[in-house]
């Protein structure tokens, strides 16, 4: 019985290990190396009625999104030190998140764009 057992197990191992493409592997590591703050990203909000951009962000941060459909950023400012935003995302508004990772970047900077042809601008550094 432990043989038929082991087969079994060794038959579902290798099924799953089978279904694991390239493309798996890089989405996961990419996802985990934006969640651990080591890729530069832009999160850009747009309005569909106006075709407005209505909130941008850049910087090293992880998203995810709330139980209440809202975007969570989560950004880490300081060594241990994190702050997070909630971004309201309604039918009207869309947003596309870009990796746009570059050498020489700072992991505890971040900036916000309220409507940027506003020139409102909100940026954190230490």
């Amino acid at each position: 019985m432990k043989s038929i057992t082991a087969v079994l197990m060794t038959a579902f191992l290798m099924a799953g290990i089978a279904g694991c493409t390239e493309v798996d592997k890089v989405r996961h590591n990419l996802s985990d190396e934006a969640d651990n703050f080591n890729i530069q990203r832009r999160l850009t909000v747009i309005n569909n009625r106006t075709d407005t951009v209505v909130f941008e962000m850049e910087g090293t941060f992880a998203l995810d999104t709330s139980e209440r459909g809202e975007l969570e950023v989560t950004c880490e400012v300081a060594k241990g030190v994190y702050k997070r935003h909630f971004i309201h995302v309604s039918d009207e508004t869309i947003y596309v998140m870009e990796d746009i990772s570059g050498a020489n970047s700072d992991p505890y900077h971040y900036e916000l764009n309220f409507l940027p042809e506003w020139g409102v601008k909100v940026t954190h550094d230490d």
